[in-house]
């Protein structure tokens, strides 16, 4: 019994040996992939035409250091090849996209129907129109009462 169980334990520590989810290795990993995505953010600020200031307030998260890193070798790559920065579209595109809605929203809000209302010949209002409700006692409104004649 004392045999098996023995076997059973090194089998099973056999195949655990190399499995990554025990923790070993994992935050070096983590540690070089926060590293590289660094490096890619501020790469992409320099490729951009981005201060390094102005990507390190759009990328709070990232390590600063790696983001200057990578910021810096995109700076010394583009001086070297004489590559002139890429202005982003996809934020102008944005930018144009809410103004454009901000614009046709105001000019909705701004458009006021001057149009008078209409007024039947016994002094009252039509029924598809909606008329502002009165308030009777105790503070709630009161429905006009509908006539079956």
């Amino acid at each position: 019994m004392r045999h098996t169980f023995c076997i059973s334990i090194l089998l099973a520590a056999t195949a655990l040996s190399g499995c990554d989810m025990l923790g070993g290795e994992a935050a070096e990993k983590l540690a070089a992939a926060k590293e590289a995505e660094g490096k890619a953010v501020g790469g992409a600020c320099r490729h951009a035409g981005r201060a390094i200031e102005d990507c390190y307030a759009l990328n709070k998260k990232a390590d600063k250091a790696s983001i200057f890193a990578g910021w810096r070798d995109m700076n010394d790559y583009m001086r070297e090849n004489k590559i002139d920065a890429v202005a982003p579209q996809v934020l102008a595109t944005r930018s144009e996209a809410k103004s454009a809605e901000a614009k046709a929203e105001s000019k909705a809000e701004a458009k006021v129907d001057t149009k008078p209302a209409e007024v039947l010949s016994d002094g009252s209002m039509p029924l598809t129109e909606k008329r502002p409700a009165k308030s009777g006692a105790g503070g709630k409104a009161r429905e006009p009462k509908g006539h079956d004649s």
